[in-house]
């Protein structure tokens, strides 16, 4: 069984596939595939852009959609010859929504060298993957450029995101980052909308993002949110934590209790492993792990959120942090219908708080 691309692969992928536009090193064809839309959208556009310039392109562009077209017309338009210029280009967009996609082999098997065909095919609202078996997809793998956008986990991220930012000269304190990631989950392309709106955004020579900015620039409350919750819970601050909880309550849309179970977990989680190696340390002698090694075993994203775990772990035991992991499953469990009780999510995730801190 072929290995599953990792994110990291996908961005090198993406990084050299800019660097050949950039340099207008072209591929008469590119299969732009996968779950992580954002990827395949930033390829599309560059190309678009770059290609044709702007009056080229009112004659030797076309942009189709899947759901409204069909394959032998994508094929007529790929043998067209351009008009004043080297290149036509044509853009499939919404490509899993086209019928019989694997008939363009007809085209992608012996593609025109005058014509640049740029697909997108974006698994996620297909559910399903391209069949890379088959003679199209082996086609567009010879003759051309197939990029698989792969969508990042949490841990994953960060790196990608590092990297942008730097891009932008941005400059995120922790706790504005975090209420960021928590707003917009793993959605690259929302990642990016919300980066720069705040970087438009921000006063002239301004350029660290605070909590302050994200409240003011993207309307989260950088009072009642996640980030803050994980805070007063691990400082066992009953009465930060329950307003809190009550707000949620209130905005159960905005701060859905699975959501916020699963946060919850990966806190517990994290003062888990810290209590382990603080353990072994004690009981066994064994030397803790330098910092960037402690980091990556107790899974904290940076040195601020190490410090916070290291300056809080001595209010929990081993087993108090065992048995609120058991707490935390068994809540998961009840959100989802399974023995709740009758209570609504808000009452729910108090009486977790309660169990959990008292």
């Amino acid at each position: 069984m072929a290995k599953s691309l990792k994110f990291s692969d996908a961005i090198a992928d993406y990084n050299a596939i800019m660097r050949d536009i950039e340099a207008r090193r072209f591929a008469p064809i590119y299969l732009l595939t996968g779950d992580e839309g954002y990827f395949i959208d930033a390829i599309a556009e560059r190309l678009s852009n770059t290609i044709l310039n702007e009056a080229e392109r009112s004659f030797n562009q076309v942009v189709v959609y899947g759901q409204d077209s069909d394959t032998g017309k994508i094929v007529m338009l790929c043998r067209q010859m351009p008009m004043m210029g080297s290149y036509q280009v044509v853009i499939v967009r919404e490509a899993q929504q086209l019928l019989k996609i694997d008939n363009l082999v007809h085209y992608t098997s012996s593609p025109q060298a005058s014509t640049i065909l740029i697909i997108c095919y974006k698994n996620k609202e297909q559910g399903r993957g391209l069949d890379k078996r088959t003679a199209f997809y082996k086609s567009c793998q010879k003759c051309g450029v197939v990029f698989e956008s792969v969508r990042p986990r949490e841990y994953e991220i960060d790196t990608w995101l590092s990297s942008y930012l730097q891009s932008t000269g941005l400059r995120f304190e922790p706790k504005a980052m975090a209420m960021l990631k928590e707003h917009v989950g793993m959605d690259i392309a929302r990642m990016v909308r919300e980066i720069d709106k705040l970087g438009v955004s921000m006063p002239e020579g301004e350029r660290a993002v605070t909590d302050t900015h994200i409240e003011q620039y993207i309307g989260l409350s950088k009072e009642f949110n996640s980030f803050e919750l994980n805070d007063a819970v691990m400082k066992r601050d009953v009465g930060r934590a329950m307003r809190i909880a009550d707000h949620f309550g209130h905005n159960p849309k905005s701060y859905p209790i699975t959501q916020t179970i699963t946060i919850l977990f990966g806190l517990f989680q994290q003062l888990f492993l810290l209590n382990y190696y603080m353990w072994l340390s004690r009981s066994k002698g064994m030397a803790m792990p330098a910092e960037g090694e402690l980091m990556r075993a107790v899974r904290a994203h940076n040195p601020f959120a190490l410090r916070e775990l290291r300056d809080n772990i001595g209010r929990w035991t081993g087993p108090q942090l065992f048995h609120v992991l058991g707490l935390l499953r068994e809540y998961d469990a009840k959100s989802k219908g399974i023995n709740s009780g009758g209570l609504d999510n808000g009452e729910l995730l108090k009486e977790l708080l309660l169990k959990i801190l008292m």
